[in-house]
């Protein structure tokens, strides 16, 4: 998540500046071709507007629907955060021996406490780190220049600003050695920890340590949080059609391409200085629906490890704070902090 106010000209340059270069050789072609009467007949100014209109509409559908992604995105990452913190106030307050017939010592009590959240902070780290995992359609599983120039922003703007060995680390950290074994070899890491929270549940449950209406509130805080879990996987298993995702790009293509043989012509005759302004010209407008569509296009991914996506390790942490305090714990980690105006 990009957190400064405003892009500076220097990242907009280096998200953009390809494309100012190959617009600016195109559009000072078309325009030498204009100046030495190579070419005399141009495209009347009113049919080029009307595509010009209609792709406007088409690409805006598009970036609409790209932020809704986004933003659902985050409003899913916010309930898990706040069902997260009912979690540990659950486990906090509702596990004793008050119910239990055979009473468990406060050392049993706290272990299991601990054990619980622990469990649930594990299943942050795997579900975020399954969420990151590239799918057919994501820019860094392309070929060619868009695979490289995507792996370049998540190196420099996204995931390659942290340690991102969650999976190794993090998941380790919060799982008994013989359950990570377990966990890890699951196709669904994150699924299972829900459902190993659940058969703890139980468990508790049959000693008494929680009674009947407790496990049920309980198992009903881990049914959200695989509703929640399944609503990102919707996100990231099923992309923005590809009708809309790709046919916008070939309509800015075509109104492109076409743009030269109505601009130039229309300002070339203004004086010493028509040609240069009809370059100009013509590749701002071209520059700002190129913008137009790459906004839409690396918006529709939330979970593809750049800038733009949802900050899910720095709220992991968060949640990891809030929870490990409500356990007593003093020896905590340090909040994610954003680098070069991108938090994480």
């Amino acid at each position: 998540m990009i957190i400064t106010k405003g892009l500076n000209f220097k990242k907009t340059l280096t998200w953009t500046g390809h494309h100012v270069l190959w617009l600016t050789a195109y559009m000072s072609l078309i325009a030498l071709l204009y100046h030495r009467e190579i070419l005399t007949v141009g495209i009347p100014w009113l049919p080029l507007s009307v595509i010009g209109t209609a792709v406007a509409f088409y690409v805006g559908f598009k970036n609409n629907q790209s932020y809704d992604r986004m933003w659902e995105a985050r409003k899913i990452w916010g309930g898990i955060v706040n069902d997260s913190r009912t979690w540990g106030m659950m486990v906090d307050s509702f596990l004793g021996d008050q119910f239990a017939r055979d009473k468990p010592s406060p050392e049993e009590i706290n272990q299991t406490k601990k054990r619980l959240i622990y469990r649930h902070i594990g299943w942050l780290y795997a579900h975020r780190s399954q969420l990151l995992v590239s799918t057919p359609w994501e820019h860094a599983s392309q070929g060619g220049a868009v695979g490289r120039t995507a792996r370049f922003y998540q190196r420099e703007f996204g995931v390659g600003l942290v340690d991102d060995e969650v999976t190794s680390t993090e998941l380790h950290t919060f799982l008994p050695e013989s359950e990570y074994d377990r966990m890890i070899n699951y196709k669904n890491t994150a699924t299972q920890i829900i459902n190993e929270q659940a058969r703890e549940l139980a468990q508790l449950r049959e000693r008494g340590i929680i009674d009947d209406f407790r496990h049920m509130t309980m198992a009903n805080v881990l049914k959200s949080f695989y509703t929640l879990q399944g609503r990102n996987e919707r996100i990231k298993k099923f992309p923005l059609p590809r009708q809309y995702a790709n046919m916008s790009r070939y309509f800015v293509g075509i109104f492109i391409f076409l743009l030269p043989f109505s601009m130039i012509p229309e300002l070339i005759d203004l004086g010493d200085w028509g040609v240069v302004l009809s370059i100009l010209t013509a590749t701002l407008i071209g520059w700002i629906y190129i913008v137009m569509e790459i906004v839409g296009d690396y918006s529709e991914n939330p979970f593809q490890g750049m800038a733009n996506d949802i900050p899910m390790l720095s709220l992991c942490r968060t949640i990891e704070i809030d929870l490990r305090e409500m356990l007593g714990e003093t020896k905590l980690p340090p909040g994610i902090e954003a680098k070069n105006g991108v938090l994480m």
